[in-house]
């Protein structure tokens, strides 16, 4: 029992003996000129300490310095790269014994760091790597690789009011980062400890605002790093933003295996704008290129919200501005992207366009973008995608499948282009391939071939039945005003199939049967232009009563001749009354040789 107290005794002795040698006999301050020189010798660069160094002691060790400063490059402006108000470090004594590390406090406040890029690409890292910074680091390295720990032990760390100006001159642009805060409460391995951080930004166009808190977890064999509850909000704002401001939430838990380079995160809940969702995501870092598999459910998007709104044109005249020659989207860098989504939206609105419950897988590997499935509900029938663009050449090529099931076509007109054009139940499949993902080479450069089949539906802005009518009497002599009648012409089913090239459509066969006529013809439809192009030939199969006509129509049988002019915007129909009346005449015709010939057989006995 005396042998221990006589040892502790001689501990406690020894403690002070150096404690009273350090503050005696060995000042700080004393080396801050070999210091300087030191850091003058190795970059170039004037170190300034202006407070005294200070140490502290038993139970705890470590230092307070204050007022650093290390320049900048000469010429630069501003002079100071990093600043330092305070900085405090104080590590627990006799733990260190034990191969444990208790860090009492760690602080930084009012840290300054001006990162500068002048116009000649010269900047504020140049020449801080030193001749001799390659050779330090081996030994440096092979001793910490052997070093090993015990255990760990974090009072609390403290980051105040540090802020990173970046200047490019050349630009004239200058970014502030600034991390208002950022503290980790007390810390031990295996256990949680709490984090929280404020941060900001002012860029050029846009601010940003973070705060966020959670707690993290560091395994004691450091293989295993766990973040908790970390909840982060963020408001960014900007000419550039949706409606100028954006304000984003998001909660997760994250797990980053450190042995096997690989990262998980649980997104419980993130919201942005007028948009939720949840998801995982998994990324295993191991690999040269980053492999990443993510799963998302999103709720309701309204892109409309999102995009910039169109503002009236002005009154005045202005001079156009001079065209700029368009340039290939640069999709290099899906060559570095080893990616696969599984993606759920409950719907999407865009340009007034609606649609519900989509279904999507995408895969990103090698440059090239595979979008194996789409599906979703349009207008109370399905859609299904599928695609592929490659990326791997200068000019991106691609290629698709795409199917649509029982939808109706008018609202879906409607709201999609503005075009009260057709009714009914659509049914339509196409696929295509093309090269080149501008707008205008879209359109040139696209070979595709389809079909459709509409049933149960109309044809608006024109009533074709009632412009035979009044055609037909026009070519009796009957110029009485025409009576006013719906423009709509009903029909059970309007069917063809179709060709793209060089942004021109091809319809060959175009068909549509009605109980009361058929018409049949071709036609081409521009989509560059928007152009229309279509002859058409309609028969009367029956008695226009349905539609104001009389119980027999004397035209019935007789093929009327109809084009289809205009644009897709504002489609035009004329009847070719020549063609109609030389149907009619030839009609006449044949009836009058009829007669004429039943005429002939009464007078020559029946033969």
């Amino acid at each position: 029992m005396k042998f221990i107290k006589w040892l502790l005794a001689l501990v406690v002795t020894l403690i002070l003996l150096v404690t009273v040698y350090l503050t005696v006999f060995f000042d700080p301050n004393d080396f801050k000129p070999e210091i300087v020189d030191a850091v003058k010798k190795q970059t170039g660069r004037e170190l300034v300490i202006a407070d005294d160094l200070s140490w502290t002691f038993f139970p705890v060790i470590g230092i307070n310095l204050g007022g650093v400063s290390l320049s900048n490059p000469e010429g630069f402006t501003p002079k100071a790269m990093l600043e330092v108000n305070k900085a405090v470090a104080e590590v627990a004594l006799m733990p260190l014994f034990s191969q444990q590390i208790e860090i009492a406090e760690l602080s930084l406040d009012g840290a300054t760091i001006n990162l500068v890029t002048r116009k000649n690409g010269t900047s504020s890292f140049d020449g801080l790597s030193g001749d001799n910074s390659k050779k330090a680091a081996t030994p440096a390295a092979e001793t910490s690789s052997n070093a090993k720990l015990n255990d760990i032990n974090i009072g609390g760390i403290s980051i105040t009011n540090t802020q990173i100006n970046m200047i490019d001159e050349a630009k004239k642009q200058t970014q502030v980062f600034t991390l208002k805060s950022f503290t980790l409460g007390e810390f031990a391995l295996e256990q949680f400890a709490p984090i929280a951080f404020e941060f900001s930004a002012t860029m050029p166009d846009m601010t940003v605002s973070s705060e966020g808190k959670g707690e993290l977890k560091l395994s004691r064999d450091f293989t295993q790093l766990v973040v908790n509850g970390l909840k982060i909000d963020t408001v960014v704002e900007g000419e550039s933003i949706p409606n100028k401001k954006l304000e984003t939430s998001i909660s997760l838990a994250t797990q980053i295996a450190l042995d096997k380079q690989q990262l998980s995160v649980d997104i419980a809940q993130l919201t942005a704008a007028s948009i939720t969702a949840a998801g995982k995501v998994g990324v295993n870092y191991a690999t040269k290129i980053p492999q990443i598999n993510a799963d998302f459910q999103l709720g309701d998007i309204d892109l409309d919200t999102l995009l910039p709104k169109t503002e009236p044109a002005a009154a005045t005249e202005q001079a156009p501005a001079a065209s700029t020659p368009a340039v290939e989207p640069d999709l290099s860098a899906l060559k570095q992207l080893d990616v696969k989504l599984k993606l759920t939206v409950k719907s999407i609105k865009v340009a007034n366009l609606s649609t519900q419950n989509w279904l999507m897988d995408v895969g990103i590997k090698n440059g090239v973008l595979d979008l194996t499935k789409l599906n979703a509900d349009l207008y109370q029938g399905k859609l299904l995608v599928s695609a592929q663009v490659d990326a791997r050449q200068a000019v991106a090529s691609y290629q698709f499948d795409k199917k649509v099931t029982g939808v109706q076509i008018r609202p879906l007109l409607k709201d999609a282009a503005d075009v009260d054009l057709l009714a009914g139940t659509a049914n339509f499949d196409v696929k295509g391939k093309g090269k080149s993902l501008l707008p205008e080479q879209l359109k040139k450069n696209l070979l595709a071939n389809g079909h459709f089949d509409i049933n149960d539906g109309a044809l608006y802005g024109v009533n074709i039945p009632q412009m035979i009518r009044s055609a037909h009497a026009k070519l009796k002599g009957d110029l009485s005003p025409e009576t006013k009648e719906e423009r709509k012409t009903d029909f059970s089913s309007l069917t063809g199939s179709f060709s793209l090239d060089n942004g021109v459509a091809t319809n060959p066969d175009l068909a549509m049967s009605s109980p009361l006529l058929r018409l049949a013809g071709k036609g081409t439809a521009n989509l560059l232009t928007e152009a229309l192009d279509y002859r058409l030939t309609t028969s009367l199969v029956n008695s226009l009563k349905g539609q104001g006509g009389s119980d027999k129509d004397a035209l019935a049988g007789i093929d009327i001749p109809l084009a289809i002019t205009g644009t897709f915007q504002k489609p035009e129909y004329a009847l070719d009354t020549k063609a109609l009346l030389n149907n009619q005449l030839k009609e006449e015709t044949d009836k009058a040789k009829e007669k004429l010939k039943d005429s002939l057989l009464k007078k020559l006995g029946g033969f």
